[in-house]
């Protein structure tokens, strides 16, 4: 294991997201892992994963273990909100000039916050609903209202937030004196980190996690007996009105609220309402997500779908 951290440093902060504590001495990767109760085949793909890419996933799709993954999706989402994220708040607040008189210093800051807030909201979801089903899989009970999305959601917005954030720092303010200087590009440099950092866990959530989710979904159905739960359809489709299946047929068809008001003679402002209570009743917020509801639920077919 000793070998393993001094070949690849990064590696340092998913050690200790799986709960591994440092002095491993000479042990293995495998007594090192016995001995922290983590699976060992799960941490090295995770750890091939990070030093490799979404290139090897595929290989340790059908061989982690879902609950040791969950574990270290939380912590991570633990330390970007509570330790890394927080923590550039700070030196930001150091680096730059938040008075009154300096508009731009203002703006970086509450850019900042909007940036902390997305991702957040993004990691808030993925506790309260997505490991959520996951416990409930884990349980052998398979819930049907809830569908395991093929990406996760909130990852571009993120990334679209930070970069303009760094944009702008790097365009527009200026700061006074050497040393803001070498506190700002000090700030920049832990956007940097971090934003490689949460591409990478995105990115393993995409193409590892989520499939993994979808197998252990597939195990745990084919264990169920027949009638004991109603097909996912018949039960999720009860959340929706006839009106809001319409309003969700034309949008994944790839008509505009405008089209959508004309064909079903209402008006835009009462399209843009199902919306938002169409996302509200089924937790779903884009396109690609509707669409795979849509399907699933037989309220359109695939050749209907307009591809985003």
């Amino acid at each position: 294991m000793c070998e393993v951290i001094a070949s690849q440093p990064s590696l340092l902060q998913m050690i200790c997201r799986f709960g591994i504590q440092l002095g491993v001495g000479d042990k293995t990767v495998r007594e090192v892992c016995e001995a922290s109760q983590v699976d060992t085949t799960t941490f090295l793909a995770v750890a091939n994963f990070m030093k490799n890419g979404r290139s090897v996933a595929s290989l340790y799709i059908d061989k982690v273990s879902v609950p040791t993954l969950v574990t270290h999706l939380k912590q991570a989402h633990d330390f970007f909100l509570n330790f890394e994220l927080a923590h550039i708040r700070r030196k930001l607040l150091d680096a730059i000039d938040c008075s009154s008189q300096n508009e731009v210093a203002f703006l970086i800051l509450k850019f900042y916050d909007e940036y902390l807030a997305e991702v957040r909201k993004h990691m808030d979801y993925e506790n309260r609903k997505l490991f959520k089903h996951v416990d409930e899989l884990l349980a052998g009970r398979r819930p049907t209202d809830f569908v395991i999305p093929f990406t996760s959601k909130g990852h571009d917005n993120m990334d679209r937030k930070l970069q303009e954030l760094k944009n702008i720092i790097i365009k527009y303010y200026s700061p006074s004196g050497n040393q803001s200087s070498d506190l700002l590009c000090n700030v920049l440099f832990s956007l940097y980190n971090c934003e490689a950092d949460l591409r990478a866990h995105c990115e393993m959530e995409d193409a590892l996690f989520l499939p993994a989710v979808r197998l252990l979904d597939e195990k745990v159905a084919s264990q169920i007996p027949a009638g004991e739960q109603l097909p996912s359809s018949e039960v999720s489709q009860e959340n929706l009105s006839e009106r809001e299946k319409e309003i969700v047929a034309c949008i994944v068809r790839g008509m505009t609220n405008k089209e959508v008001a004309a064909k079903l003679f209402i008006s835009v402002n009462t399209v843009l309402t199902h919306r938002k209570n169409i996302s509200r009743k089924l937790d779903i917020h884009s396109v690609s997500g509707l669409t795979i509801y849509a399907i699933v639920n037989g309220i359109v077919n695939l050749n209907e779908v307009k591809l985003q």
